[in-house]
């Protein structure tokens, strides 16, 4: 028979049990503790792939159409054979960057979309008026009702409408208003125009867009932003995005003329411009007999592409010339291929760790469990439209 005083247990046991006990807490919480973590990581981690996956879309797909021109008419083509649809540099209505600017983080992408607005000067354009033509041979769009050509041409007010000659001048208007053969335009950008475009230019609708990065340390604001050229405020797309840079790649070989100056069938050159006549330089060809190329050869003679620097895209020669307020450098011609990286990082500064080589900016972060690392991503386009002649 066991008496009162043996029953329960010892200290020592009861001791001995509670420490087991606590050892065996304790593993448990250690193991919920970076599932904690996990749970405040993934759903951001998530957000991030998101937020690259909108901005991987919103550039290539405008960076892909670059340089479409217009697709009827006699002087159909691709912008590549008059000027470059592809600067490393702001160009629109509002804080355009000046001639001869080069930028990693901005971009300026122009083409012409599918559109029924493309016809040709019949009138030199020097101030406001254009006068085009309005027929078949034209491209001009046929009204459904008579069955004759639009005499509008399919322009309309408030479009963006490019307007650019043989020489590599261009320009970008606001229709401000429209009537029989002929449309009123603004211009896009202060200043004057870019000169006296000839009968014969094309005039045709438009795209302009302009991409690039927004960063306020004192407000901690990092964006994607989207300029469409009109004067507007720029568009923030995309949040939260710490570094935008663009690489160049391009045609190592100099612009070669294929067909005689005063030839009329397009395209005349593998790239650029023609001379308007034999004998008359231009700023592609000199006025030798025949024309030589002004522009050096690249790389390593091959047909691969190569980087273009900073240096081969601002030192001329500027087309149309030099004097033009809208002049751009020669070489911006060569772009084939364009490299883009992008780098967002958490919203939440509770999941970023020290700045270094995973956190572009310090957040407040102590443990490594709760370390939400930037995403970065880096991809190519080549847009179809400047790569006809490879």
């Amino acid at each position: 028979m066991i008496s009162k005083r043996e029953r329960g247990f010892s200290l020592i046991e009861a001791l001995i049990s509670t420490a087991l006990m606590l050892a065996v807490t304790s593993a448990a919480f250690t193991i919920m503790h970076p599932a904690t973590g996990a749970f405040a990581v993934e759903p951001e981690a998530a957000d991030m792939q998101q937020r690259l996956r909108v901005a991987v879309d919103l550039l290539s797909k405008d960076l892909a159409m670059a340089g479409a021109g217009a697709y009827t008419g006699p002087h159909a083509g691709s912008l590549v054979y008059s000027f470059p649809a592809v600067l490393p540099f702001r160009q629109g209505a509002a804080r355009a960057d000046s001639p001869g600017t080069f930028a990693t983080d901005r971009i300026t992408v122009i083409f012409v979309p599918s559109t029924p607005a493309q016809s040709t000067l019949t009138e030199p354009l020097a101030g406001a008026t254009a006068r085009f033509a309005a027929g078949a041979e034209t491209g001009c769009p046929f009204d459904p009702g008579s069955g004759t050509a639009a005499t509008r041409c399919g322009f309309a007010r408030d479009q963006t409408v490019l307007v650019y000659d043989a020489a590599g001048g261009y320009d970008l208007f606001t229709v401000a208003a429209v009537a029989v053969g002929e449309a009123t335009l603004a211009m896009r950008k202060p200043g004057a125009a870019s000169g006296t475009f000839p009968p014969g230019s094309r005039i045709v609708e438009a795209e302009n867009h302009t991409y690039s990065l927004r960063s306020d340390d004192s407000a901690g604001t990092y964006q994607l932003m989207h300029d469409d050229g009109t004067g507007r405020v720029d568009t923030p797309v995309v949040d939260h995005v710490v570094e935008l840079r663009f690489d160049y790649y391009g045609e190592g070989q100099p612009p070669i003329l294929l067909r005689p100056a005063g030839d009329t069938v397009e395209p005349a050159t593998t790239y650029g411009p023609k001379p308007a006549a034999a004998g008359v330089a231009s700023c592609m060809f000199s006025a030798a007999a025949p024309p030589l190329p002004l522009l050096p050869a690249l790389g390593d003679g091959s047909q691969r592409l190569v980087k273009l620097t900073e240096a081969e895209l601002t030192d001329g020669p500027f087309c149309p010339d030099d004097g033009n307020p809208n002049r751009w450098d020669a070489d911006l011609l060569r772009i084939r291929r364009i490299g883009v990286t992008l780098r967002v990082q958490s919203a939440a500064a509770a999941l970023r760790g020290p700045a270094g080589a995973l956190f572009a900016h310090a957040g407040t972060a102590r443990s490594s469990a709760k370390w939400l690392p930037d995403l970065e991503i880096h991809f190519d386009v080549s847009p179809r439209n400047l790569n006809l002649g490879r």
